[in-house]
This record gives C-alpha cells, sequence and structure tokens, in this order.
C-alpha cells in the first residue's frame, strides 16, 4: 500500500484496485502521484469543510463512489454523487478489500448557502487491502473505544495532533498506547494557527510504535 499526504487530513492510498483519497481538503500546492480522474473511492469521516473539501468535484470528475455515513451519503446523492453508505461499527467487504467505519469524538455539519445541514456521526475508517490494514482517525479526541483497535492488528495510523478541535500530542501518543500500529503518522496539524503542534515532539514520545513524519506531499510504502 503506498499512501501520499496531501496536507492536513487528507491522503491519497493506492492498493490493489484501489485509488482512493481520504478527506479531500488540500489547504496547499503539493504535486500528486495520482491523476484525479482516475480515483475509484472517496472516503468522508464527517461533514465539515476541511474534511469534505472537494468531494462532489472529484466524484463527479472521476465516477469515484464516496464511502460515508448515512447522511453525508444521503447529501451527496442528492448532488449526483455515487454513494456507499455505512454507519459506526459497520464492517463491509467491497471489491478491494475491507472496510470498517470506527467511532470518533467530533461534529459532522456540512455548511451550505442555505447553512448548516445535519452530517451523522463523525468517524474515522480502518480500510483492508491485500493484507494491509490503514487505519485513518478521522477528527477525534482520546477515547477508550481506541482500546478495541489494538485486535485489527493496524500496519499504519493516522492520528491527529493539533489540539483544540481534536487529540493534542499527549492525547494522541495515548491513542498509539492504546491502538498499537506498526507506524503512526500524524497529522491535522499547523494548517490554522489554533491547531499548531510539533510533530517531532509526537516522535520523540511515541515508545509504542514507529514515527513516519509525512510532509505534504511526500509518500510512504508499507
Amino acid at each position: 500500500m503506498k499512501i501520499q499526504h496531501l496536507g492536513h487530513s487528507a491522503f491519497y492510498m493506492e492498493a490493489g484496485t484501489l485509488k482512493a483519497m481520504i478527506d479531500p481538503f488540500i489547504p496547499g500546492d503539493v504535486k500528486k502521484i495520482y491523476d484525479d480522474t482516475q480515483l475509484t473511492h472517496l472516503f468522508l469521516t464527517h461533514g465539515h469543510g476541511d474534511h469534505l473539501g472537494d468531494a462532489v468535484a472529484l466524484a463527479k470528475a472521476s465516477g469515484a463512489t464516496v464511502i460515508a455515513n448515512y447522511e453525508i451519503c444521503h447529501y451527496l446523492g442528492q448532488q449526483g454523487v455515487a454513494c456507499h453508505a455505512m454507519h459506526i461499527g459497520g464492517r463491509t467487504t467491497m471489491d478491494f478489500g475491507v472496510v470498517k467505519m470506527t467511532p470518533a469524538l467530533h461534529g459532522s455539519g456540512i455548511e451550505t448557502p442555505e447553512g448548516m445541514v445535519y452530517g451523522g456521526n463523525p468517524g474515522g475508517f480502518v480500510i483492508e487491502v491485500e493484507g494491509k490494514k490503514l487505519y485513518h482517525a478521522g477528527d477525534t479526541g482520546l477515547t477508550m473505544d481506541m482500546q478495541l483497535l489494538e485486535v485489527e492488528s493496524i500496519d499504519v495510523a493516522l492520528l491527529p495532533i493539533g489540539g483544540n478541535f481534536t487529540m493534542d500530542v499527549t492525547d494522541a501518543l495515548r491513542a498509539v498506547e492504546m491502538i498499537r500500529p506498526a507506524v503512526a503518522i500524524p497529522m491535522h496539524f499547523n494548517t490554522f494557527p489554533v491547531i499548531e503542534a510539533d510533530p517531532k515532539t509526537f516522535a520523540a514520545g511515541n515508545n509504542a510504535s514507529q514515527t513516519k513524519i509525512l510532509a505534504p506531499g511526500d509518500t510512504f510504502e508499507f
């Protein structure tokens, strides 16, 4: 599996037949390793603008299927986007592998010109392709539910560290101790002043797994 960090919480992932983006909000210019029109799937952890991002435009340009909670899928379906709806705790087998939707402690409202639309429950994803497992936590605070992920044998965990809206470095390190991934990658930091954090502090404190710090545009293969 190959992943590319696109900034904030946005990642591209490629494995087998899967060419997907997770939370396609890209705050800066990065040299992408993929073609927008070749995407097969888009994963959305929740409805906030810095995660929903360019999902509609990307889905329409590529024909990609959006995987998200039921409420987001209902909203996007009204805009002509193909969706596969899931909810917290659900696991499903798809043509590329297996997807499980995990809990997250956050919000999920969708901002529209008419006002805020209900976006269902926020979540995260465990995505398994060809025996490799990626966990994207979405926006979340620390939760004891993360202990349940240890049995999943996660290869790579993408964890927010920016604080204020999500876990900070201290709580993200506690999350790593619960999840026990082979590799932890920090995300959702330094995009805005209110979520400033030092990923090197996270790396220095992580004694439960390896840490890989990815700048926007960097790739990692496992």
